[in-house]
């Protein structure tokens, strides 16, 4: 293999090495090695080493060596070493230059790449320098890039240890786009692994805990080209064969071993989190396709290895990323599988789910388990709380057979399958019909669909036979709509739901069918099933004959040949000119161009709350007083979402579809609470009045902190935002001081009228005091809340960061809660609109998700008393003169670590301020006396905050501007 000669000596040792490895990729190796030579740090050599390849690969090397002499050495190996670890250490061997980097013959660097790990390392003297990885994927028509954990390479940082950064020991495992010093390599014997995938693993793990020093620069260095078609798969692309799994097992024990005898037990714990979120989902999702003696066999190589870590890891992963673990290490195949489908397909709902003592589990088996009974318990998933419409149900294919029977052709299939029905949602006595759907996977081509003669309620499971005449009814295209996939709707009392078939059983749909393709037979005859990358069933077109597959090959040569190419230009001219239209841009110009070009249309109002998501607030106030004085106008609802709860004597339009834009254009009014979209520009002939949607707390508009960080422009057209508003409705003076300042709205603009959402609570105070009854309304019976039972209504303020799993997590143990008090109050739990919450079934009845209710007013009205927290909540509920709970647990986080408030809240609050779950379970105990000691606290609070709400709200603006329209 030669001798370093004269190139190691101080005047021609280069600044980098690049050790790069290269094996039968003869035609990749010379774009791999220019990628060295044209970096733009002219002191780099290339040491290529070739693992015995058989193609040339050497001969390529050896001739790049002679025409670089000064620059590029070529090396190679007697025999095939079986990885990527003894070329690398080869290599090692060989560089003579102060620091080195690693290459493979399929990737490149980018042309700065040495130079800024360079200066980096000479400038911080640090060991390792990485920077940032890109991956591309070459197969695909864009080169799709995918950026190697980012969140690391944010910004320039030096780190004196690894253990400052856990996430870069855990995550970013590339050899590949770091720079080393030389020394640092050879004084700590750091090599690779012979012999063994995954190599990168254990060799980065020990240079990341030997060094003394790590810089990380947010530049990009490496581009590691994917090739996921290619002929030769990489080992990313071979996790199914068994030795691949068994690598990664060996090299995660050896790391961990490392590790424990270090006495670094924070690492082996991040580590295993990404070994149970990452490493093993990597594996696990091809579990489906494997035989039993495969699964067997994984089973064995992974339980060990679960075995030992730490059951911490479990709680900081996904539920379904755990319940897989927990399942695959007790062995249970009959609930691993379906786990697997839901891993796969993450809103899928793959078990029959289990309720044990008002909790959710995953399965009914291993609950005697306490660490069973934590891993499997999916309550915080809120499985229970959806409705059949909104689940994506597991449908496992049970049968699969051609049916050539009487009156039916060749091409006919039957097929079986089970739907999960999860908590029984879909009842005994249900009335059930179903079909299948085969749909060409191109959108907006062919479907067809088939009736599904029997369906059977099986308790966990619906069952459910079909007969599907393809060879008679399906008749595809024949060129374009290659994949079709098969889909049942299964509906149950008139609610429907779409699932998706689950071939979990290797070989179990297999054979050609007959079909009639539109076009020729030519090209596709048959049909074949085949199951998807998520495990889904799905028919290809296939040929059967020899003439066919030659029709095949020229149709394939010619969709590459240039009559291919014009087809696909002219076809993806044409998919990009639709996206264009539908984009957000091209709206705008058509609302800018045409729509507001268009003449205005008198005694046109278009009203919008919480940006469509409910029909509710004053928006909805004022539109029910202009319909009880019995207006003439055209009303327009914008929703977002689903339009269900919208009224239905308006004209609904989804909030930016073009309807919408053009009707906001030819509006005589818009009517709104929020904000339309901030880019529409409001024609002089439309009145906009926003009623807003609650009073000052928290600091708004140009108060805020982020708002005065922004530049002048950006400053500028948020005020031509602001500026649109004509009328801005304003309940209190405090609003005026602070509100209406923030947003720097001038004094004509504003309108002294209180809110129209509170007129109703102005009156039912009223109607308290003068008939001394509180009166429920029909909302208590539609929740069945007992007549005996007292009513608590929380109402938090908006939360940023959800809990574990995204969601908003209640502040206080709600199990608790009913458990203490659900004898004499029913609580109401209603998040922000932006939120979402979900309760565990063991508080069925005593705490109760008001949440989806678009209006919080017939809340307010029910509830005896409230339990807030920062939210603008209180100043309406005030006017009830009601007790108020004020539930601050991150009291000094929200208001000096967020955008702060106007006014002291511990100070001025009408209740009592709490801070711990104790406190506040104290302050419902004492819920009576606290009503009586701050009565006069809330009388002040309102004479301040909503000094303007007098009950006639909506009356005066619709008198103002809208009683011009009465038909009388």
């Amino acid at each position: 293999m030669g001798a370093i000669g004269e190139r190691g000596t101080p005047e021609a040792r280069p600044d980098v090495s690049v050790v790069v490895i290269v094996y039968n990729d003869v035609e990749r190796l010379p774009t791999a090695v220019r990628s060295v030579l044209d970096q733009t740090l002219r002191g780099v050599e290339v040491v290529i080493v070739d693992d015995c390849s058989t193609d040339g690969s050497y001969e390529t090397a050896r001739r790049l060596a002679a025409e670089y002499p000064e620059r590029v050495r070529a090396y190679q190996l007697p025999e095939n070493s079986g990885g990527c670890g003894e070329p690398r250490n080869v290599g090692i061997g060989h560089t003579v230059g102060s620091h080195v980097m690693f290459l493979d013959s399929d990737d490149v660097l980018e042309r700065n790449a040495c130079r800024n790990l360079l200066e980096a390392a000479e400038r911080d003297g640090s060991d390792i320098v990485s920077g940032l990885c890109v991956r591309l994927h070459m197969d695909t028509r864009n080169k799709k890039r995918e950026q190697w954990y980012p969140w690391l390479y944010a910004t320039t940082r030096t780190l004196e240890s690894v253990e400052e950064l856990t996430d870069l020991f855990v995550w970013d495992t590339l050899s590949t786009n770091k720079l080393y010093r030389r020394d640092f390599l050879v004084e700590n014997g750091l090599r690779f692994l012979k012999g063994m995938y995954y190599e990168d693993l254990m060799f980065i793990a020990e240079a990341y805990l030997a060094a003394d020093r790590i810089t990380l620069i947010p530049n990009q260095v490496y581009f590691w080209h994917v090739y996921a078609r290619g002929p030769v798969k990489s080992v990313s692309n071979r996790r199914h064969e068994m030795v691949n799994f068994q690598h990664r097992m060996e090299i995660h024990r050896r790391i961990d071993a490392l590790l424990a005898e270090r006495g670094l037990d924070e690492l082996r714990l991040a580590k295993d989190v990404k070994y149970l979120k990452h490493d093993l989902v990597l594996h696990l999702r091809d579990l489906p396709f494997r035989d039993a003696s495969y699964r067997q066999e994984f089973a064995g190589l992974a339980r060990d290895y679960l075995a030992g870590i730490d059951r911490a890891a479990y709680a900081e992963v996904q539920p379904v990323q755990a319940i897989c673990a927990y399942l695959l290490e007790q062995g249970d195949w009959d609930n691993l599988l379906p786990a697997v489908d839901t891993l796969t397909n993450r809103d899928k709902i793959s078990s029959p789910l289990a309720e044990r003592d008002g909790r959710v589990y995953w399965c009914a088996e291993h609950l005697d388990d306490p660490s069973g009974r934590q891993v499997l318990d999916v309550t915080a998933l809120g499985y229970h709380s959806k409705r059949l419409d909104q689940m994506f149900l597991r449908n496992v294919l049970t049968r699969y057979e051609e049916s050539a029977g009487a009156g039916q052709s060749a091409g006919t299939v039957r097929m079986a399958g089970r739907v999960t029905n999860p908590l029984r949602t879909i009842g005994q006595d249900a009335v059930l019909t179903a079909e299948l759907e085969f749909s060409a996977r191109r959108r907006s081509l062919q479907s067809f669909r088939f009736p599904v003669s029997e369906l059977r309620h099986e308790g966990e499971a619906i069952s459910w036979e079909a007969t599907a005449d393809l060879a008679r009814r399906l008749r595809p295209l024949g060129v374009i709509d290659a994949v079709w996939d098969v889909r049942l709707h299964l509906t149950a009392d008139g609610v429907r739901t779409t699932t998706r078939l689950t071939a979990s059983t290797p070989g179990l749909a297999e054979g050609l069918l007959p079909v009639r393709p539109r076009l020729t037979r030519l090209v596709a005859d048959h049909i074949e099933p085949e199951v998807s990358q998520r495990g889904h069933l799905a028919f290809r077109l296939v040929t059967r004959d020899a003439a066919g597959d030659r029709i095949q090959d020229l149709v394939a040569r010619g969709t590459h040949g240039m009559p291919g190419k014009l087809a696909k230009s002219g076809f993806r001219r044409a998919k990009k000119l639709r996206k264009d239209l539908t984009s957000g841009q091209s709206k705008l110009r058509v609302y800018d161009e045409v729509f507001s070009r268009l003449p205005v249309r008198k005694g046109t109002v278009v009203f919008e709350s919480h940006l469509g998501k409910q029909y509710s607030d004053s928006p909805r106030a004022i539109y029910e007083e202009m319909r009880r004085q019995g207006l003439d106008f055209e009303a327009v609802w914008s929703y977002s979402g689903s339009p269900k709860g919208f009224p239905e004597d308006a004209t609904l339009v989804r909030r930016w579809s073009l309807p919408y834009l053009r009707a906001l254009a030819q509006a005589e009014f818009w009517v709104d609470n929020q904000s339309y979209p901030l880019k529409l520009t409001k024609r002089p002939g439309t009145t906009y009045i926003q009623t807003w949607h609650g009073s000052a707390l928290k600091r708004m508009g140009f108060d805020e902190p982020a708002w005065k960080l922004r530049s002048k422009p950006q400053q500028d057209a948020q005020q031509r935002v602001l500026d649109r508003f004509d009328r801005f409705l304003i309940r209190s003076e405090h609003d005026v001081r602070t509100l209406a300042k923030a947003l720097r709205l001038k004094e004509k603009v504003l309108l002294r009228v209180g809110y129209p959402r509170n007129d109703a609570l102005v009156r039912a105070k009223r109607r308290e005091d003068a008939t001394g009854v509180r009166e429920r309304g029909p909302l208590a019976a539609e929740l069945g809340i007992p007549d005996d039972k007292r009513v608590l209504l929380y109402a938090p303020t908006f939360r940023k960061h959800g809990g574990r799993h995204g969601r908003f997590e209640l502040p206080f143990d709600v199990e608790r809660f009913a458990e203490e008090f659900g004898d004499r109050y029913v609580l109401l739990v209603r998040s922000h609109y932006l939120n979402h919450v979900v309760l565990p079934p063991s508080v069925r009845g005593r705490v109760i998700d008001v949440s989806a209710h678009h209006d919080v007013t017939p809340l307010y009205e029910l509830a005896d008393a409230m339990i807030t927290d920062y939210s603008s909540v209180m100043f309406d509920y005030a006017l009830l003169d009601r007790p108020m709970l004020f539930f601050t647990y991150d009291y000094e986080e929200y208001v000096h670590e967020g955008r702060g408030t106007y006014f002291d809240l511990r100070e001025r609050a009408p209740g009592p301020v709490v801070d711990t779950e104790d406190e506040l379970f104290g302050a419902v105990k004492a819920l009576d006396e606290q009503a009586l000691e701050h009565a006069a606290a809330r009388a002040e609070f309102v004479a301040e905050f909503g000094e303007y709400d007098k009950g006639d709200a909506a009356k005066s603006v619709v008198e103002q501007f809208f009683s011009h329209w009465s038909g009388k």
